[in-house]
């Protein structure tokens, strides 16, 4: 994988050298295509007067025109979400009929990234993707991807085949009607623009054994200290346990960052922060966990730590830490009778500080493409506003998915509210993580989004499973000399 995205930075480097010697972007000539920002202009006062960045597409007057253009789609949607997909796709044409919409399912999130990866250097790039602000970091290399600012504050009127009219853009009751977590995702790459839309989400969610918490009186866990005091408890009473699995390590490292305060990347200047004293700390107390046999992680166990989490015989964990949209996966198996054999609780995270919790922000947003005609850009967005501010899709979607919808209103849709009304540790455990999702909504967060913070995200990952295993007098040494080859790592690969 490594040495097919060495590939894939290369073709791009030749585009953008390539792009340069020319003077064009994708879509855009030299001269009509801005700046992603502009030097603050000094006026007569001799007070400086700065101004907001440039994006680099203007909306075309009119907007919309109503010409016939084929949008493309590139998701990872399985057969169940791309029939909730193709439904509302009939009910985006009732509305604008001269825009074919056209959703191919590339395989994973990261084949979808390679394949564009090649398309952008010969100009072949679909209309609309899934992404990870990772991917758009790659995209942006070529200055691929379409920002959104203009689109979103356009007051233009569009008029849909039925006679009715919508604005262009976003109203204020739609942007706010987003969670905020989310919406800012789109938002991170350190230009203040504007680069994609949230269309479903998840997140991380401390799954436990609420039959076995409740038969020995052990509470929730709600800060990493209360968690370690838990950790204790439930290794005095099966001492061949391992009390908690955490399927990703560089989640972790990073959330703890976010909980500290403490640094991790920068999408400007110096980017790789995490070698700090902070970070050094908490590492080290995650090996005294460790070491106490308190932990496991997905590396450390060789698959997901879900599967212990649900396993009946041999060695077992009673708390899992993994994605909200894999909740199904960490219900065990049904008895004959369809019962099962232990319920399942869920809540959030354990906290540093329990009042303002933290929370990463996943799963997939989407993108724009440069379009050397304006009106495929404009018809994209059109396709992509109407996916994410339609209250109906984001319940359907979630409901099928796993996945938590976008949009606090969703939680007031009858049907969706039906749904998570049932939430339950059993039967409806997707319901029951959709609903905690949802309860959190003002504590997710995004990291800065950078060419590298890929890079970032598997350094740590790798740091806190090598420091875990660590043993000796000079842990200290160890762990530092551990943080000084990740940054190393980072700087090579960037």
């Amino acid at each position: 994988m490594k040495k097919k995205l060495v590939a894939v930075l290369l073709m791009l480097t030749m585009l953008v050298t390539m792009l340069a010697g020319c003077g064009e972007t994708p879509g855009k000539t030299e001269t009509d295509a801005p700046k992603a920002t502009e030097a603050p202009q000094e006026t007569q006062g001799g007070n400086e007067e700065v101004k907001k960045p440039v994006g680099n597409f203007t909306v075309p007057e009119g907007g919309y025109d109503g010409s016939a253009v084929t949008i493309t789609f590139y998701n990872t949607m399985g057969s169940n979400l791309s029939t909730v997909l193709e439904q509302y796709i009939v009910e985006f044409n009732k509305l604008y009929p001269n825009i074919t919409v056209v959703s191919t399912n590339v395989g994973g999130y990261d084949d979808v990234r390679d394949q564009i990866s090649t398309e952008i250097t010969v100009g072949n790039q679909p209309n609309i993707a899934y992404c990870y602000p990772d991917h758009v970091a790659l995209y942006n290399l070529a200055k691929a991807v379409t920002t959104l600012d203009e689109l979103i504050a356009s007051d233009i009127t569009v008029t849909r085949a039925d006679g009715t009219t919508e604005p262009l853009g976003l109203t204020d009751e739609q942007k706010a009607d987003f969670i905020e977590g989310y919406y800012n995702e789109g938002k991170q790459f350190g230009d203040e623009l504007m680069y994609t839309m949230p269309l479903s989400k998840s997140t991380e969610v401390l799954y436990y054994n609420k039959t076995f918490f409740e038969a020995n009186n052990l509470t929730v866990p709600t800060t990493w200290a209360e968690l370690e005091d838990v950790c204790a408890k439930i290794k005095a009473i099966d001492p061949e346990s391992i009390p908690l699995g955490y399927d990703s390590e560089a989640n972790w490292f990073i959330t703890m960052c976010e909980q500290y305060g403490s640094p991790y990347t920068s999408a400007n200047d110096d980017h790789y922060l995490f070698d700090n004293d902070k970070n050094h700390e908490f590492i080290k107390m995650f090996n005294s966990w460790y070491q106490k046999g308190y932990l496991t992680t997905q590396t450390l166990y060789g698959a997901y730590t879900s599967g212990l989490f649900v396993s009946q015989n041999g060695v077992k964990s009673y708390m899992s830490i993994g994605s909200s949209a894999g909740a199904t996966h960490q219900r065990p198996a049904a008895n004959a009778d369809g019962t099962y054999p232990f319920e399942v609780g869920i809540s959030t995270i354990p906290q540093v500080n329990a009042a303002a919790p933290k929370v990463i922000s996943q799963g997939p947003s989407v993108c724009i493409f440069q379009k050397s005609n304006p009106q495929e850009v404009i018809a994209s967005w059109l396709f992509v506003k109407f996916l994410t501010t339609n209250v109906e899709f984001q319940a359907e979607f979630s409901m099928a998915s796993g996945y938590v919808p976008v949009l606090k209103s969703v939680g007031q849709n009858p049907v969706y509210a039906d749904f998570i009304s049932k939430a339950d540790g059993g039967n409806f455990i997707s319901a029951l993580s959709a609903k905690v999702c949802l309860e959190q909504e003002k504590a997710y967060y995004t990291s800065p989004a950078f060419n590298g913070s890929s890079t970032a995200r598997d350094q740590v990952g790798t740091l806190l499973t090598k420091c875990l295993v660590m043993t000796g007098d000079n842990l200290d040494k160890q762990i530092a000399d551990a943080f000084a080859d990740a940054i190393d790592e980072c700087e090579y690969n960037n």
